[in-house]
């Protein structure tokens, strides 16, 4: 690592493409001065987002790690802290970040700090690093790189802790999480870096076909009959029934299962976190699409329906319960219109719509390794 004359340090937040370079942008207007309060020395930073697809290619620790290496030598920065939403492990555990005081670099996996507060934990990751790195957390006991990382992202009730470090690695400081509350957080990261919200409008026909199908079954005696003679037990089974069949059709009718034809527990353990993680992102994009159809066929119905019709048909006055029974129960049957309909999308749109960027190019290098 350099540092610079002036008592100017120059930070380099080199990120994938998307939701790390979206982070980068709004902590990087921030750092400098947060950066230059907690130095205390009268130090001052200077922070440059740098947008570029490191990661392309490869998982690998060490390849990546050459990749800002080599990247870092081009620019005129001191340090460089590299975001990245892909999930990455060392010896078996789930990175968090890789710090190497000698060539003034840091690599941060953002999937392992969460799905919640994400910008306020990538930011005080990149702040112990960058002050880590800048040889500004020497303490009484051993230079800085020695020391370990503080800060909230690091805390007592956190999976996190030092990892392993091999001798030939580059890396000279390393954070890993572990065990089943570093599993989940790891999850809710990979989650979180999908932006589930976003299978909403991504799935246009799908939702199209759930229209349709919510407002002629909305109109329809046979359906009003059911919905009034079926039970709280058999609404619900109908609702998880239905949101369970269309997050299975969108997962095999688009491809998204991942596959591995490596046997080493390691790789099993990782298809297992990305199957886990698609399930849940199309989960929650199912989910939301189902409580927008419920509110939707709500407003229909009492548009369009008539109480003495209603009435004389089901034997049942139509107040409140009745109009809540319909919606519920018409959106389950939607959302069953929904999952043919979604048969109409390319597999490409509904990958699209569920993984993020970096995720996206993943698969498809998997694929064309494949062919």
């Amino acid at each position: 690592m350099r540092v610079s004359s002036q008592d100017v340090t120059v930070v380099a937040l080199m990120a994938d493409p998307d939701a790390p370079t979206e982070i980068a942008q709004r902590m990087a207007r921030m750092l400098p001065d947060r950066l230059a309060d907690r130095s205390g020395q009268g130090r001052r930073f200077d922070v440059e987002v740098v947008s570029e697809p490191f990661t392309a290619g490869t998982e690998d620790l060490s390849t990546l790690t050459r990749r800002i290496m080599d990247r870092g030598s081009e620019g005129n920065w001191d340090i460089v802290v590299a975001l990245t939403d892909l999930p990455l492990h060392s010896h078996g555990r789930k990175l968090v970040v890789d710090l190497s005081h000698e060539h003034g670099l840091a690599l941060l996996s953002l999937p392992t700090l969460g799905g919640f507060r994400l910008q306020t934990r990538a930011r005080q990751a990149v702040e112990e690093a960058v002050l880590s790195l800048a040889g500004l957390q020497a303490g009484p006991e051993g230079p800085p790189g020695s020391q370990p990382l503080r800060g909230p992202f690091i805390g007592r009730l956190a999976p996190v802790h030092p990892g392993q470090v091999g001798e030939e690695e580059i890396a000279d400081l390393r954070y890993v999480v572990s065990g089943p509350r570093g599993y989940l957080r790891v999850l809710g990261g990979m989650v979180r870096a999908n932006r589930p919200w976003r299978l909403v409008p991504g799935l246009s026909k799908a939702l199209a076909a759930a229209l349709a199908t919510g407002a002629v079954a909305t109109v329809n005696s046979t359906i009003w009959n059911l919905a009034t003679s079926l039970s709280t037990p058999r609404l619900v089974i109908a609702m998880v029934g239905s949101v369970a069949l269309m997050i299975g059709w969108l997962i095999v009718d688009a491809n998204l299962w991942h596959r591995t034809d490596e046997v080493s527990p390691e790789a099993r353990k990782r298809a297992a976190l990305y199957n886990a993680s698609t399930v849940v992102t199309v989960g929650i994009g199912v989910i939301v699409c189902y409580a927008g159809l419920v509110v939707i066929n709500l407003v229909w119905a009492l548009f369009i329906l008539n109480d003495r019709l209603f009435a004389s048909t089901t034997r049942t006055p139509l107040h409140v319960t009745e109009y809540w029974t319909l919606s519920w129960f018409v959106a389950s049957v939607a959302t069953v219109g929904g999952a043919l309909g979604s048969g109409l999308e390319s597999d490409e749109a509904i990958r699209v719509a569920a993984y993020s960027k970096r995720e996206q190019e993943r698969r498809r290098m998997l694929e064309d390794d494949g062919d």
